[in-house]
């Protein structure tokens, strides 16, 4: 019974009856949306009912390919949360956006390291000029809306870096430098705020970069984390006149190479017991103690710690409950990493376009990880004395 179920649907699509074959399926996909969405809502299409869950907003469209060929879907849309047909492959944003940046690669004759293999592992064998087009224009009006979007509240710290990625530019391969900014609002909240391009990071590049953010709405900045770059402290002090932490990691990356292979675990050692103050004043006072014992046989070190001191040790006058995650770009790292990842992938992109496309979808994806977190990231208690509003007294009324 089953061969001869599958001759039939071999034969249909080899003739013209595909076209009634293309009518049943988006008969019966449409049956099942129409089951699936009452389900997800609690009532059918028109019917009222006081526990309904969900009210209904509409259909998009969407181009569903079968072997019968392609069924112009009316996937139902909610007013609040979302629907997707559980018969359909749902694909995260970042994967098609991947997938947009090798076609896109493909079609313009540019060989990328190893496109070959990611197409295959991908499972795509070929895609129209014209679908790649559908499927970039989708992305970079989720991703443009999202980098473009308003941003609302005062967020007290800011975490901003950047990481490296090869672009073909007037016929040859240069490095652009991309930009993140992610910050934790007045809630504890932490979102992706913001991401550019530029050639190097120059201290106009970064100013520019923090210009467009405050121009969104960026306000309330109160300590900017990054790593040591003169051209982002210039301008973190030119734009948002905030206090800037350089990067407690890279530091001690930067001081240990000068402490020789045998004497790191004791620099690091003694180095760390600044750290372990409880407040800014001590921290300080502790931090010239340790630069003076090691000036004798490590002077280089000890300089460094002099020049370093009031950067690396900004955070100690932020609350104790956040110096964990204030000391160093260690919220970024991972972010970086999977961006590293998934770019490192492409090898080489074919334009700029393609990195906001791509780098775009992964910081919406991130974003959306984030927002739907129970745990703030910085709790709400500790948060709230940040803010600037003065507490307001209500007259007490008389008898």
């Amino acid at each position: 019974m089953t061969d001869s179920m599958m001759n039939f649907r071999t034969l249909v699509e080899k003739t013209p009856d595909a076209d009634i074959l293309r009518e049943m399926i988006g008969f019966a996909a449409e049956r099942l949306m129409e089951m699936e969405v009452g389900a997800h809502t609690g009532a059918g299409y028109g019917e009222k009912r006081t526990d309904r869950l969900a009210q209904r907003n509409g259909y998009r469209d969407r181009d569903w390919e079968t072997r019968a060929g392609t069924v112009e879907l009316r996937i139902p849309k909610l007013r609040t949360g979302s629907y997707f047909p559980s018969f359909l492959e749902p694909r995260r944003m970042a994967e098609k956006a991947l997938t947009a940046v090798i076609q896109e690669a493909y079609i313009q004759g540019i060989s990328t390291r190893s496109v070959d293999d990611l197409v295959k592992a991908l499972g795509m064998s070929g895609i129209s000029k014209s679908q790649v087009s559908r499927l970039c224009e989708e992305i970079d009006e989720r991703v443009k809306a999202f980098l473009e979007r308003p941003i609302e509240g005062d967020w007290p710290y800011l975490w901003i870096d950047a990481t490296y990625v090869k672009v073909r530019a007037q016929g040859r391969i240069v490095f652009v430098a991309v930009t993140v900014a992610v910050g934790v609002n007045n809630d504890g909240r932490r979102e992706v705020l913001g991401m550019d391009i530029g050639p190097s990071e120059a201290e106009t590049f970064w100013t520019g970069f923090l210009r467009k953010l405050t121009r969104r709405g960026l306000r309330g900045a109160k300590l900017v984390v990054s790593d040591a770059h003169e051209g982002i402290k210039a301008a973190v002090s030119k734009v948002l006149t905030a206090t800037w932490q350089r990067c407690r990691v890279h530091f001690m990356r930067n001081i240990l190479a000068h402490a020789g292979r045998s004497g790191r675990r004791v620099v690091s050692a003694f180095v760390a017991t600044a750290f372990a103050q409880d407040d800014a004043e001590k921290a300080s006072r502790q931090w010239r103690l340790v630069a003076d014992q090691l000036r004798p046989k490590v002077p280089k070190l000890a300089a460094l710690m002099d020049e370093a001191e009031h950067d690396v040790l900004a955070y100690m006058s932020f609350p104790q409950q956040h110096r964990t995650k204030l000391h160093s770009t260690n919220p970024l790292e991972r972010l970086n990493g999977e961006i590293k990842r998934r770019t490192d992938v492409v090898g080489i992109f074919p334009n700029e376009a393609a990195i906001t496309r791509l780098v775009g979808a992964i910081l919406l994806e991130q974003n959306d990880e984030w927002s739907v977190q129970r745990a703030r990231y910085i709790s709400l208690e500790t948060i709230a004395a940040m803010g600037d509003d003065e507490p307001v007294s209500l007259p007490v009324l008389g008898d």
